[in-house]
């Protein structure tokens, strides 16, 4: 191998090394500000160093056709101390205004989220529940209006079938469906 491919290798794994600084800073300031649970920080964690794992051999395996020599670990070393020297602090703050920026977006769609299409579809179900209501209690109200104007003719029939009724024996089970349903049209009359 080259020295300018050994060069060009190096050069790649310390942008690697500094790739996989950054990425650990974003997903530990995210982590930290979403708040995940104990048991999936583990899995996180295990998926991050997956990714680390095959970022670093995909960009070994385009540099120098996965050749891995002790270089390759120097410059990802090193890649790493020097993005945790100089640009850590930037970007844990920088992810942390992106946090902060899309909670504010968030609260800003549910807002409009509410005001635009929640409470309309919610007033209008309110003024159609209202509305049924009203129905059902004018027409509950006008049954009860025509079978009190239909109640003597009730009396009238029954005291003119009362000879025939009376020697009719209805079974058990027919009585008690018929006091059921007395004492529901009682309960709703």
């Amino acid at each position: 191998m080259n020295p300018s491919v050994q060069w060009i290798t190096l050069l790649w794994m310390l942008f690697s090394g500094a790739a996989m600084g950054m990425a650990f800073d974003s997903y530990r300031v995210l982590a930290g500000q979403l708040h995940f649970p104990r048991w999936s920080k583990h899995a996180l964690d295990f998926l991050y160093w997956v990714a680390a794992a095959l970022f670093i051999f995909r960009m070994l395996y385009v540099t120098n056709d996965g050749q891995l020599r002790f270089y390759v670990f120097v410059g990802l070393f090193i890649g790493v101390w020097i993005y945790f020297l100089l640009w850590s602090v930037i970007t844990q703050r920088f992810v942390v205004m992106l946090i902060q920026a899309a909670k504010g977006l968030l609260s800003i769609l549910y807002k409009l989220f509410r005001m635009l299409i929640w409470n309309p579809v919610r007033g209008i179900f309110m003024i159609l529940l209202g509305l049924l209501r009203f129905l059902w209690k004018f027409l509950l109200s006008l049954l009860r209006l025509v079978l009190k104007c239909l109640m003597p003719f009730w009396r009238l029939l029954k005291w003119m079938l009362k000879p025939i009724t009376s020697r009719l024996k209805l079974p058990a089970w027919c009585k008690q469906a018929a006091n059921k349903v007395i004492k529901a049209w009682q309960r709703w009359f």
